[in-house]
C-alpha cells in the first residue's frame, strides 16, 4: 500500500550531512522534501513550489538567512523554522523578529524537529489570531481562559484580575499560542515602535501575571520563558 505524501517541506541548507539527516527524518514521516543549498535558489523555489514549511539555515554561501526571512515575509506567511548553529540569544531574537516562526539550534534530534514542524503547520490551519478566538472570542488552554470580548482572563471560574497591560501581554501570547514572541515585539505592542528595549518592566509584569494565573509561578504551565528571547503561551493539543 502506497503512503500518501503529506506537506511539502523545503530544506535550505548547504551542509550535505545535515541535509541527509533532515531528508531521512522527513521522508520517513511521509513529508515531500525539496532541497536547495543557496539563498537565491531558495527564493525561486518558494515562489514556484509553494512549500508548506521552510527549514532555513542562516549561514548560506550566497546570503544571510535573515535576508531570506525578510524577503519571504514581504509576500507570504509560509512557516519558517530556522535551523542554525548560531546559539546566541541575539541571533535567535533577530530571526524571530524578522518573521521566523521558530528556531532550532544545531544539533537537534528528529523527534524535536518533527514536533516543531507539526506545531508550525498547525498554525497555518488557523486564522491569524487563532481559530477558536475567531469563532468565539475566547482562547482556552487547561483552566486558563482568555475572553477577548470582555478583556478578562479567568483561571477556572475565577477572574485573574489582570491589569490592562497584563491583559495585553497575555492576550498577545494567546493569539500566537505555541509560538515564541520576542521581548521586543511585546514591548512594541504595548508601548509602540519607540518603546524602550529594556526588558526589566516586562519581567516585572510577567512576574505579576504568573502570580495570578500559574498554580506554581516557579514552574509555569501556561506561559514559558525562552531565556534571552521572549515568551511562549502553551497551546491546547
Amino acid at each position: 500500500m502506497s503512503i500518501e505524501l503529506r506537506n511539502k517541506i523545503l530544506i535550505v541548507e548547504d551542509d550535505a550531512g545535515i541535509c541527509k539527516f533532515l531528508k531521512s527524518a522527513l521522508s520517513t514521516n511521509a513529508y515531500h522534501v525539496l532541497i536547495t543549498d543557496t539563498g537565491k535558489k531558495a527564493l525561486e523555489m518558494i515562489a514556484s513550489h509553494c512549500p508548506d514549511c521552510i527549514l532555513l539555515d542562516l549561514g548560506l554561501p550566497d546570503m544571510d538567512g535573515n535576508e531570506i526571512i525578510r524577503s519571504v515575509r514581504s509576500w507570504t506567511s509560509t512557516p519558517i523554522i530556522v535551523i542554525s548553529a548560531r546559539s546566541m540569544e541575539e541571533d535567535k531574537a533577530l530571526a524571530l523578529d524578522m518573521g521566523a516562526d521558530d528556531y532550532l539550534t544545531k544539533p537537534f534530534g528528529s523527534i524535536e524537529l518533527l514536533a516543531r514542524i507539526r506545531a508550525a503547520l498547525r498554525h497555518t490551519r488557523t486564522t491569524s489570531q487563532n481559530s477558536e478566538i475567531g469563532l468565539n472570542g475566547v482562547f482556552q488552554v487547561g483552566d486558563l481562559r482568555i475572553d477577548y470580548c470582555k478583556h478578562r482572563v479567568y483561571l477556572g471560574d475565577q477572574d485573574a484580575n489582570l491589569t490592562p497591560n497584563e491583559f495585553k501581554i497575555v492576550a498577545l501570547l494567546g493569539k500566537h499560542a505555541g509560538q515564541v514572541i520576542t521581548y521586543r515585539t511585546i514591548l512594541k505592542e504595548l508601548w509602540g515602535p519607540s518603546a524602550s528595549r529594556d526588558n526589566k518592566i516586562l519581567r516585572v509584569h510577567m512576574a505579576s501575571i504568573r502570580r495570578k494565573i500559574e498554580p506554581n509561578p516557579n514552574e509555569p504551565i501556561y506561559i514559558f520563558t525562552e531565556i534571552g528571547v521572549g515568551y511562549r503561551m502553551a497551546e491546547d493539543e
